[in-house]
């Protein structure tokens, strides 16, 4: 704890556990709406509005936090910003074209004649589609350290694939708590085939994660540290059996527990992104730069900390503060 006393020491640690924070907010709570997107193909016209209508009050508002994430990285540790940015230009390019593509798709799917409903109804798709894919082949680079080969672009598409899936996968939960009737009882089905693309995605990455490094793969083979966190894939199998046993009985009878399947996917990303942080850390940019070493100045750290003390209380704030006021099953969207 001594090492704590030092700010060269403390504020970095400080401000990655904001940004780890802020990451793994955005990822289930823009994940589900991701997912509602990606969906879409598999739901008629009326379904697609119920759909939006689940996920209008809160999908902008979700955004914030992959801008919280990033500007944190940006201002606590430039060296890491410029080094991933650097590397993972393309698809950040993707994926930002993705993000304009649904912004303006919702917006304009609800306003437009109905003859181009239809155009903005297959925009909001793609746009989730492109957004989720650049996230998991992003998410494949880094977890193979940044470095562009066609193996590690292969591992890419890879991961790309299973976090679209998982995404769809959070988003079908979402949709189970949010509808009734008909839409809950397709979304429960959608659900049970997303839940094992989720499964996989995890177990592909978990896999390969120790094989990046003897470092990380010391860290999780070695006596008494495998001991130690043996509780976190027991609780992980855990988690997808109670999903899939309640999956194969939902809807239950009065709407009972529609929130559950929801809550177990969150703690299962949950633990998988604990698990990829306990991998990685101390190191920022993969076997290449730590936090400590990527970091701002400590008087720099210091002066942003105080501006993050009130910002991220802030967000989350409005952002429980969303959910608690549009609490319920979802109704129509109307903007008249």
């Amino acid at each position: 704890m001594t090492m704590f006393d030092d700010p060269a020491v403390w504020l970095p640690f400080a401000f990655a556990a904001m940004m780890g924070l802020s990451i793994l907010i955005y990822v289930v709570l823009d994940g589900f709406d991701l997912g509602v997107g990606i969906l879409f193909p598999f739901a008629d016209d009326d379904e697609k509005d119920r759909m939006i209508a689940s996920i209008g009050p809160f999908w902008d508002a979700n955004e914030t936090w992959l801008v919280l994430a990033v500007g944190i990285l940006l201002v606590a540790f430039p060296a890491a910003h410029g080094a991933i940015l650097t590397a993972l230009y393309l698809p950040v390019t993707i994926m930002l074209i993705g993000l304009i593509l649904r912004g303006v798709a919702f917006e304009f799917r609800a306003k437009a004649p109905k003859p181009y409903k239809r155009l903005w109804n297959n925009a909001f798709f793609a746009g989730s589609l492109m957004t989720a894919l650049s996230q998991g082949f992003m998410l494949g680079m880094y977890v193979m350290g940044l470095d562009w080969t066609w193996a590690h672009a292969a591992f890419g598409l890879l991961t790309a694939v299973f976090l679209t899936v998982g995404y769809s996968f959070i988003g079908a939960t979402w949709v189970i708590h949010k509808t009734d009737e008909y839409l809950q009882r397709k979304a429960v089905d959608w659900a049970k085939g997303g839940i094992w693309g989720l499964v996989l995605g995890i177990a592909a990455i978990s896999l390969a994660t120790p094989f990046v490094s003897e470092r990380i793969f010391d860290k999780w083979f070695n006596w008494p540290q495998a001991l130690y966190l043996s509780p976190l894939p027991i609780l992980s199998a855990i988690l997808v059996i109670w999903l899939w046993s309640m999956l194969r009985r939902m809807p239950y009878p009065g709407d009972r527990g529609s929130w559950h399947p929801f809550a177990a996917a969150t703690a299962l990303w949950v633990m998988a992104f604990g698990g990829m942080a306990y991998s990685f850390y101390p190191y920022v940019v993969p076997e290449k730069l730590t936090l400590y070493e990527a970091a701002s100045a400590p008087e720099s750290l210091f002066i942003i900390l105080i501006g993050t003390c009130i910002v991220l209380p802030t967000i989350l704030g409005y952002t429980i503060l969303s959910y608690t006021i549009f609490r319920g099953k979802a109704t129509e969207l109307r903007y008249d």
